[in-house]
This record gives structure tokens, sequence and C-alpha cells, in this order.
């Protein structure tokens, strides 16, 4: 599967996953190279006011968990409107400090596609227009700008307005881009990339010319006058949802082979773009290829940020970095040509239907390599996707918004920088520029702070920076994704308080003891007071950072700490205690191994269940029907957080995937479980319809295409942005929802489970009891989730890597030594060995060490070639050399890292690939 957008790339010649955008001033490669000789001495030495201290900007976070969230837009009143590239547009609701779904765009979101862009109409309070930039549904494939009517957080899908669509080919990856940003002129800037395979030998510039590689070739999107791909563009909107262009874009109107929406040319794929207000430059960051070192063929792989004061030509796919040519070269013949010339590019593919000879090449503004820069100072080193940020300029933000009670607005010192970001270094940083666009100074954002992979960055009207990430996963909904507000807090910054509670419920007398110690306070010097009260009643706690409190009487009761610096300043929190029922104790035991089922191997499980009031299920006081357990096979991507906060009593069906699909989807806008809404409820729809093949094969195919009305006079919308397999799952979860029906997947409280021999992914246990709560109290639910994963992990579920590849989502590259990848709590109780599937065309060593980089070794492996030298790296593997360990025997959980070690000091572009790690327990472990 290829990554996100356009190759974001993770190390040397990773070449799935990038993300950009790409672009810069029409000033010539003598005069580029002049600007850019003296950028190594001018970032020495910042000139601007002593920086702010990173202790006074707080990152707080409004929302998490989202599902490929890509770019962002604040509204005038302070709400926040992002997108997710599955079609999902979501708004943060700022007065109720909640994040719902607005809707979801039907989007085609294979390869590289889906919901791309977003964007608000300059004059949105007046005219409440947002434009998209997405890819639709459908045979036809394209790529869409429209505008829609966005008002009182409710979206107008029938009021679209398609100003362009761009034809592309969804045969093969890569480079979708897709990000809308208006310029002070009001006109709207569209980015797309270049519509390319990049995968070719050796990963240099696309320009394979091959009969039947017309996808392979950015010659005919990126390199093309008639082309829009490959390109930023740049139009006029008009009130009417047409467009017209704006005088001082590349091409005139009416110019032969070219066309008149292009003002760059020759990018990749440019992801972020943004236009400094003040001058009215454009700005973008271009993932470049990730080309092997060949002097031969052209430069190292350069990502670069780019700057267009004026309309141009690139570089792409000619040139990277600062106008560093690639040569021609005849992929039929394998011959390589001449340099091309930045002076005078010639593009003379059979696939460019434009004019031949193209603009004078443009370079970038910055450019760099894995390797540390030494041309710009603090880009740190590794992998590089560079998203390019907005300017911020404090003039903009002297009056602070009603709907703000604190103000939070950057300091006067950030005044006419630019905000960079890197998608996999994980860093912001701030870049200064001079009156000519020169850089001055790039200087570090917030140093200690943790971003994980931030996509997009915008300035909101209260003056404070919003943030995505993106998250840690490729194509995947992560926990660690999020939307976060930046917010500088000038002088006394108030505390933060935070409580634990050693219970949150139980029988009573209850005694819980109150910690606010986690309370802090960013003035150091500040010292803390703690008032702690129950709510409801005028009775105070004993003042301290510690406290306690007995509950005597049943009842739901709120704590509060109020927390103030010695300036006066508080903040509070508050905490719910149930006292009068103590809450059931659930465990599920396996016989052996805790973290691995293998196959066909019998899984021996016991359920315990004890509970004060209602007894236990050892002693019989609690029946066994009274304790729902299940099992269900899940995928690795399944998210048990998630499921552990959605099974809220122990009668409702367990939580497989279509239920959760049904949670992420627009179905309960119409339908509920029980309750026949503007369509049937789940029971009415399962108790018509029996559970098997043909029943689900016709309502996949219903709910993907739409119905005509079976139920009354409201047809049932199409979906076909859902796959088969997805409606598959939703619909098997409704036809097992009927009245009182007991989950099928349901098991005695003990007994051997026997996964199936198909079976790849996590094993789910989860086992609840909801006690028939005591006196006046709510009864309280007890449970456990417990997941057991097939023992051959595959190595890109590897939880953490240093310098590691995740090959086209099927394998680990190691590029170096001591590269690594490691798997967190594992359970390698009864393992005795462990197997691997491998690739290398030379000599190294696999080490195996225990809870850290270098920490004790367990084994290691002697790895001989099984792979021919200087075969084709951009190929994937499909020959593995299996090779097995003995380890020393373990009792408990440890994390386990696989380095690689022993490189040849010659090893060049090659690498050592690993498919899989097989644990292997002893014969006698399970019988």
């Amino acid at each position: 599967m290829q990554v996100l957008f356009g190759a974001f790339k993770i190390s040397l010649l990773f070449i799935c996953l990038a993300i950009a955008l790409g672009f810069s001033s029409c000033t010539g490669t003598s005069a580029n190279k002049a600007v850019n000789s003296k950028t190594s001495s001018e970032t020495k030495a910042p000139t601007q006011p002593i920086v702010p201290d990173p202790e006074r900007f707080q990152k707080i976070e409004l929302a998490s968990n989202l599902n490929e969230p890509l770019e962002l837009q604040i509204l005038p009143e302070g709400d926040v409107l992002l997108i997710e590239r599955t079609g999902g547009i979501k708004l943060f609701d700022a007065k109720e400090n909640k994040l719902r779904l607005v809707t979801n765009l039907p989007v085609f979101h294979d390869l590289e596609d889906g919901l791309l862009g977003l964007a608000l109409d300059p004059d949105y309070a007046l005219n409440h227009f947002i434009y998209f930039f997405y890819s639709p549904v459908g045979d036809k494939a394209v790529q869409r700008v429209s505008r829609f009517n966005f008002a009182n957080g409710t979206l107008d899908v029938k009021s679209e307005k398609v100003l362009l669509e761009i034809p592309t080919q969804r045969q093969e990856c890569c480079h979708s881009a897709g990000s809308l940003a208006f310029g002070p002129d009001k006109n709207l800037y569209i980015a797309l990339g270049d519509n390319t395979n990049p995968h070719n030998p050796g990963y240099y510039n696309s320009i394979d010319e091959r009969k039947g590689r017309e996808f392979w070739d950015a010659q005919r999107t990126a390199g093309n006058t008639n082309d829009l791909r490959g390109k930023i563009l740049r139009i006029k909107p008009e009130p009417d949802g047409t467009y017209t262009i704006p005088e001082g874009n590349l091409f005139p109107v009416n110019t032969p082979k070219t066309r008149p929406e292009i003002y760059a040319m020759g990018v990749r794929n440019p992801y972020r773009i943004a236009i400094d207000a003040k001058t009215g430059w454009l700005y973008w960051g271009d993932v470049g290829q990730n080309t092997i070192d060949n002097p031969a063929r052209g430069p190292i792989s350069y990502d670069e940020w780019h700057q267009a004061k004026q309309p141009g030509f690139f570089g792409w796919p000619y040139f990277a970095g600062n106008n560093q040519p690639y040569a021609d070269f005849d992929f039929a013949t394998e011959k390589t040509g001449l340099f091309f010339n930045p002076l005078k590019p010639i593009n003379n593919s059979p696939n460019n239907t434009g004019s031949q000879e193209l603009p004078p090449a443009v370079g970038a503004l910055i450019w760099y390599s894995y390797d540390e820069s030494k041309e710009f100072k603090n880009l740190g080193t590794g992998g590089k996707s560079p998203i390019a940020g907005p300017f911020y300029y404090s003039k903009n933000y002297q009056q602070t918004p009603a709907w703000v009670k604190t103000p939070r607005k950057f300091p006067d010192y950030y005044n006419g920088k630019w905000f960079i970001a890197e998608w996999l270094r994980d860093w912001i940083n701030v870049v200064t520029l001079d009156e000519a666009g020169n850089i001055k100074d790039i200087e570090r954002f917030m140093p200690t702070a943790k971003f994980d992979h931030p996509i997009d960055l915008e300035f909101g009207p209260d003056g404070a920076l919003y943030v995505l990430e993106y998250g840690t996963g490729w194509f995947a909904q992560n926990q660690n994704s999020r939307l976060v507000r930046i917010d500088y807090i000038e002088g006394n910054r108030p505390p933060v308080a935070k409580i634990k509670a050693s219970k949150t419920a139980g029988a009573v007398p209850l005694t819980v003891s109150f910690s606010g110690a986690e309370s802090f306070d960013y003035d150091k010097n500040d010292k803390l007071t703690y008032e702690w009260q129950l709510l409801d009643s005028e009775k105070s706690l004993a003042a301290g950072s510690e406290t306690k409190y007995q509950f005597d009487r049943p009842g739901s009761f709120r704590i509060s700490l109020k927390v103030t610096d010695n300036q006066g300043e508080s903040s509070t929190q508050e905490i719910k205690i149930e006292a009068g029922n103590e809450q059931p104790e659930v465990t599920i035991n396996f016989a052996g191994n805790q973290s691995f089922y293998w196959n066909q191997m019998p899984v021996r499980y016991q359920v315990k269940v004890k509970d004060k009031e209602d007894g236990s299920l050892g002693t019989g006081k609690i029946a066994p029907q009274e304790v729902l357990t299940t099992v269900d096979l899940a995928d690795m991507g399944t998210d048990l957080t998630f499921l552990a906060q959605n099974q809220e009593k122990p009668t409702s069906i367990y939580l497989h995937p279509g239920q959760q699909l049904i949670k992420q989807s627009d179905c309960l806008g119409c339908h509920q479980e029980k309750t026949k809404s503007i369509g049937p409820s789940w029971v009415q729809i399962a108790n018509r319809y029996p559970e098997e093949d043909k029943s689900i094969s016709a309502l996949t195919q219903k709910v993907i295409k739409g119905g005509n009305g079976n139920w009354g006079e409201a047809a049932m919308s199409a979906h076909p942005q859902l796959t088969d397999k997805e409606v598959s799952q939703m619909v098997k979860y409704i036809l097992a929802v009927k009245m009182n029906q007991e989950a099928k997947n349901r098991l005695p409280m003990q007994g051997i489970f026997k996964p199936d021999n198909k079976a790849e992914g996590l094993y789910i246990f989860r086992s609840m009891y909801q006690d028939k709560g005591f006196g006046n109290t709510p009864p309280q639910v007890g449970q456990i989730t417990q997941a057991l994963r097939n023992a051959k992990v595959k190595a890109i579920y590897c939880d953490e890597n240093q310098a590691a590849i995740r090959y086209n989502n099927a394998y680990i590259r190691f590029p170096a030594d001591n590269s690594y990848i490691s798997f967190q709590n594992l359970d390698l109780t009864t393992i005795e060995n462990l197997k691997i599937a491998f690739s290398t065309s030379f000599t190294c060593r696999l080490s195996f060490r225990l809870d850290k980089p270098s920490g004790i070794e367990i084994g290691a492996l002697d790895l001989q070639p099984n792979e021919t030298p200087g075969g084709n790296i951009t190929n994937l593997i499909t020959d593995w050399k299996e090779q097995t360990l003995r380890i020393k025997p373990l009792i408990g959980k440890h994390s386990l890292y696989v380095v690689a070690t022993n490189f040849p000091p010659d090893q060049g572009n090659k690498y050592l690939s690993l498919n899989w790690v097989y644990f292997l327990p002893s014969d006698t472990a399970y019988k």
C-alpha cells in the first residue's frame, strides 16, 4: 500500500509515501544560486529580539483519534473545520469543546486520493462559501474543486458548484496533493501532484517514455504545459460558481498548447500551500524523488520548500534542490544521456501534449536530504516530508475576539515570520526572511514539545496556532492523531489543576484518597494553594495537595480541586465518585503465554468474577449466564481502547468491526438499533432478513447503490465511498442484532478455544459483568479486554523503529548499521525459538535484545546473502529465506528489539529486509 499522498519517506530511498508541494521564485539559475549562497552565513545569528520563553506556549488538545486528518480552517467565531482523507468533514465546537461529524462526503480514497483540500472563501462571514478539493466516486477518474454552502454547522451538499475538474489516472499511485488556499487578492490557489508512479529502478526522476509506461512519466503531467497535474493553479472564483483567469499566470489565455490556469509547473507533489498575505508570494513544501546517489544520473534525493514571487517552472522532473540537473535516460536501452539544461529545459517526451520548450527552471528556497544540511540549520536528519505553514502578522490580532476569555495570541517576536513543519521529523520551525525573501534564520519552535506528524498549521482569528497531527500510522485512524491549539500566555500564567483518586466507586463507608500533586504552574516560582470542595454541598475537604474523604452514605458525588497561584490565578478540575456499590472485578486467565496464539493450537482460558455485594462466579452467587464473555477476530489495526469505551452493557452485542464502521459512518443519522427513525431499526432489518450469504450480498449492494423505499417513502442514499468488505461487515452486524439476542461469539466461563488455521490478526477476548447495584446506587460494570496476536508477527506491525523503512507497507527494510525495530510488551514465557523470514544481498547480523536497543542479547542470527546484488530494489520481494535461532528462556513481558548490525562498509544502496518474526513455543508448553 502506498503511504500518505506521494511518498512520505522514512529514510534513504523510501519511495512510497510523499506528501508535499513544490514551487519557487522565477529568478533564473545564477540569481537563485546567488541568493542561496548567502544562506549558510546568514542563518547563524538571528537579529530578532530575544526568543519568547518556550514554556509560555501551551499545547492544548482539542480532539484526538482522527481518521487521517489533512487540512483545517478556523471559522470567524473560533470553531474549527477539518477534513479527513476518507471523506469525513468534522467541526470542533469551541463553545461546547466538542468535535462532531458534519457529514461524510462520498470520495474515492484508494491510492492517495480522497478528500484532500479545504479553504474558506475570503468573504465567508458574508457568503458562507467553502471549497473542497476531492476525488469523486465513480468510474470517471478526476479530481474536483467544488464550492459548497456551509452555515450553522451544516454543509448543504446539494449546493455544490463544480469549479474545476482535472482528469487523472487511478491505475497507478502516486501524488495527489490537493491543498487549497486563497491569496490576498482573493484568487484561489490549487495544488496538484504529478499523478505519476515514482517507483522506477533507482528512484531517479520519472521520465520513463516506454510504451505502456505512460503513468511512470512525469513529463506528461508536471513537465507538460497543457496538463493541470504537477502544478499549482491560480483562478478567480466568481459568485455564480464559475471561475475566470486572473492576469499574471504563467501562460496567457489562448496560448497554444498551454492551460491558462497554471501559475507554477514542475512540481512533484505540492502538498501544503501558503501565501504570504503581505507580499502575495506563494510558498509550499515538495517531497523529492528518493534517488540513489549516482552523480552520473543526477542529484541525491532532496526535499524542498519553495518560494514563488511570480509564476514559473520549478524543475520537476528535470531538476532538484537548487536546480541540480538530472541526466536524460532511455529506459528501453538503459543508456544515460546529457544533463538537462535549467536555462532551457526541453520536454520531448512522446507523452507530452504541450510545448516542448519550457520556461527556465527555478531552484528551491530550502533543500535538504537525509543527513544534516550544510546549507540550512535546524532541519535535523532522517526521513523527510516538508510542510508549509502560515505567516504570522501581529497587526491582524490587535483586538482579542469576544469569544476568547484569556488572550492567547502569539507575541510580536514572530511578526512576519513563516512557520514550517516536518511531517516525519515531527518538528515545527520558524523561518525569518528579509524584505527580498532571502532566508535570514531558521529556528526551532517549542523544541521540547512532541508533535506526531504535523500535517497542517493555521493561525486562527485569536492569534493562536492550530495544528493537525496525522499520527504515526500510515492510512490509519491513529490514537495519537489530534487537533491542538497552541496558546501564548503573556504575564502570569494560571496553574493547571489535576486530580487523581485512589478509587472512583465502592461500597460505603468508602474512603478515597485524592491527590493534586500532579497540578503544576508554568511560572516556577509561584506557590500553589489547594482547595477541595464537595460540590452540591457546603462541605470543604482538608486543604493541601493531598487529602482524603470518607463517604458514609450512598450516592453520586462531585469533588472539585481549585489550584491558585500566589497572584490569584486559578484553575479547577472535577472528579465524580459513586459511593455505595463496589465495582466488580473481572479477569481472564490464559494458560501459558499471555500475548500469542498459534493456529489450531488450543487456548485454555478461565474467567473469574467477584463482586463485594453480589458474590462471585466461584461460589455460585453470580450465574455464568450473567457474565458475557466473547471472542472475535479483528485485524491488527483494531483500536482496543475504542472497543473498551464502546461496550457499556454486558447484554449488548460484542463490538465487532461492523459496529465500529457504523459508528464512523452516517448510518446512525437515519437508523437506530431498536427504534424506527427515517429508516427501519436494526432489529426490524434483522427480523426481516435471514443471516445467510444471499441476504448479506444483496443488502451490501443495496447499501452501496442505494435503496428504493422498501421501508416507506424515504429512499436510502447510496454509499459508493464504502467498499464491499466494509459494508458486508456492517450488514453482518445488523443481521445479528435481534431483540434479546445474545452474542453469537459467546464463550463459556472456562474452556478451550481453538484459533482458526488461517487467522492472522488479533483474537480479542472480552468479559463483562454488570452487578445488581446496591440500595439506591446504580449498577457498576466490571470488564476486561485482552488480545492475543498471531505468533507470526509481521515486521511492519512493529511498535517502534529507528531509521528502518516500512517498505510499501509490506515489510521492513534496514538501511544501515544499528537501525532497528521493536515489539513492545510481549509475553516471552514459554517461547524457546525465534524464526524469521529475511532477504539480503550482503552478509550481516540481526541481534535480538531485551527492553532497549543496547539491552541484553537473547540471541542473534548471522545472515548470508540470498538475493542477487544489484537487483531491482523497487520490486517487492517474493523469495524469502527462513532461519531459526534458539533464545534464552524468559518469563514475563518484555520489549523485544531487533537490531541490524555488521553491515559492510561498501553496502551502497542495498538493504536487509525482514518479513516476519515467528515466536515458537516449547513442544510441551500447551500439552
